[in-house]
């Protein structure tokens, strides 16, 4: 979920360590398989498969489930469906836009789930590109806090195309042009800090401030979303201020 980025951090810890597991791992797997077949399973000349690898293995996903994802979607072992990318565009309690994204090998299983997820939870569906306009695809790196400040981080990074850099709370948030993703993952690398995950994400222009009973709604629904297979990511454009978060969390 990477719509309130301090929620998406808290919540990723959990899932790492909740019944969720399992489902994690499968999309984490999935994401790998499709990053092979599309640049080859070499990670040193393949960006994505090295991303997709590295997020794997920082939610402990075994080194040999990852191997053999990266053969399956070579080619270089049976077994790898033939994945498609699918957008899904709604909207959900609160008029909070929501963009679905699905890596699917049946399109109407997919379109199926994200359906009954809406509409059971208080969403609608939305034509394409009704929803789409409200975000901007951007490249997202997580970086854990650890001793780093702010500075720090912009420092490695600025060069390389960096944005901005958020301060999440645990985290940084570095914020670029999905083009300069690599190079900004690089130059973190090569200034010796740690990374927690880098993706292209779609980011919101304008956000909606949510109060309790809003946030538990949107979180319902974003939850039941993702409980399907198919959901590789859901991004959304609300905003939660840490006073009601506390509450949500409690």
């Amino acid at each position: 979920m990477a719509g309130h980025s301090k929620w998406a951090t808290t919540k990723h810890k959990k899932a790492v360590i909740d019944a969720k597991r399992g489902k994690l791992f499968a999309k984490l797997i999935k994401n790998i398989e499709v990053a092979a077949r599309m640049g080859g399973p070499d990670p040193e000349g393949n960006p994505t498969l090295y991303d997709a690898i590295q997020k794997a293995k920082k939610s402990s996903v075994p080194n040999n489930n990852i191997d053999r994802a990266v053969k399956r979607g070579a080619g270089l072992e049976a077994g790898g469906a033939d994945y498609q990318t699918i957008m899904y565009e709604g909207y959900g309690p609160n008029g909070v836009a929501l963009l679905i994204e699905c890596l699917t090998d049946n399109r109407n299983r997919a379109a199926s789930d994200v359906r009954v997820a809406m509409t059971r939870n208080g969403g609608s569906m939305a034509d394409p590109g009704s929803v789409s306009y409200l975000f901007n695809r951007k490249g997202i790196v997580i970086v854990p806090k650890n001793d780093l400040t702010e500075d720090d981080v912009l420092a490695a990074v600025l060069d390389a195309g960096a944005e901005e850099v958020n301060d999440l709370g645990e985290n940084f948030e570095v914020v670029s042009e999905p083009g300069d993703l690599v190079a900004v993952r690089t130059a973190l690398q090569d200034a010796g800090i740690d990374y927690d995950s880098a993706d292209a994400n779609f980011v919101p222009t304008m956000q909606v401030e949510l109060d309790e009973e809003g946030a538990r709604k949107v979180f319902k629904l974003i939850d039941a979303l993702e409980d399907s297979d198919d959901v590789q990511n859901v991004f959304a454009n609300f905003d939660v201020s840490d006073e009601v978060m506390a509450k949500v969390d409690a």
